[in-house]
């Protein structure tokens, strides 16, 4: 499918042709759902964590004898009847919260919101995305105007997918909140989705293509 080709000044110079197999792939809500909870799923790491009898210093040896003593019958001072004995069933630093999903799932989810942002108006695609000097302050002034802006505005809720040589804007974005700069071989559903404006570099659009070999 073509699609525009815009310069950094927001002026239409072209047309680029772009795979259907990733800009033109129906919206599957259900497969992107599943996708993007694997990934939060993977990212979740356990905090708390309780000490089981097994944890817990000391209670190696029976607090007194089985039989003849009148109280009940006890095995080790760190029982989790006793006081500062272990924890059951407490929440443990071991538990695994992630989640498996097939190579070919993540491909297919990642096509369909690529194209479900493009349907929206959401993705642009620019003759080049670089800058001269790794500046925010250059990197600011251009977002505000392809958004639209005002001056003092500094909402670029954007997802900058530049070429791979464009260091530049790579450290000039990762000083605005809620902007980011990714490269083409690590584009991802999760960040696609929690931006609302994408723009591609034409290159790397090729390289997108090169890289998922499609």
């Amino acid at each position: 499918m073509k699609t525009d080709l815009y310069n950094l000044k927001n002026e239409k110079v072209d047309t680029i042709e772009v795979p259907d197999s990733v800009f033109g792939v129906a919206w599957k809500p259900a497969l992107v759902q599943q996708v993007v909870n694997a990934q939060l799923a993977n990212l979740r790491r356990p905090w708390a964590h309780a000490k089981g009898r097994s944890e817990v210093r000391g209670g190696g040896r029976k607090p007194w004898r089985q039989k003849g003593t009148g109280r009940s019958r006890q095995g080790s001072i760190r029982s989790p009847l006793w006081r500062s004995g272990g924890k059951a069933h407490g929440p443990s630093k071991e538990r695994d919260y992630s989640q498996k999903v097939n190579k070919k799932m993540k491909r297919v989810a990642l096509f369909s919101v690529l194209s479900k942002k493009l349907k929206d108006n959401e993705v642009k695609f620019f003759n080049n995305l670089e800058i001269e000097s790794p500046k925010t302050n250059i990197l600011s002034r251009i977002l505000r105007g392809l958004l639209a802006l005002k001056k003092n505005s500094k909402k670029y809720d954007v997802l900058l997918i530049p070429a791979l040589e464009s260091k530049n804007v790579f450290r000039a974005a990762a000083n605005l909140g809620k902007t980011a700069a990714l490269r083409p071989e690590s584009l991802n559903v999760y960040d696609i989705l929690r931006h609302k404006n994408i723009f591609i570099a034409q290159e790397a659009a090729e390289a997108i293509s090169k890289h998922f070999k499609v």
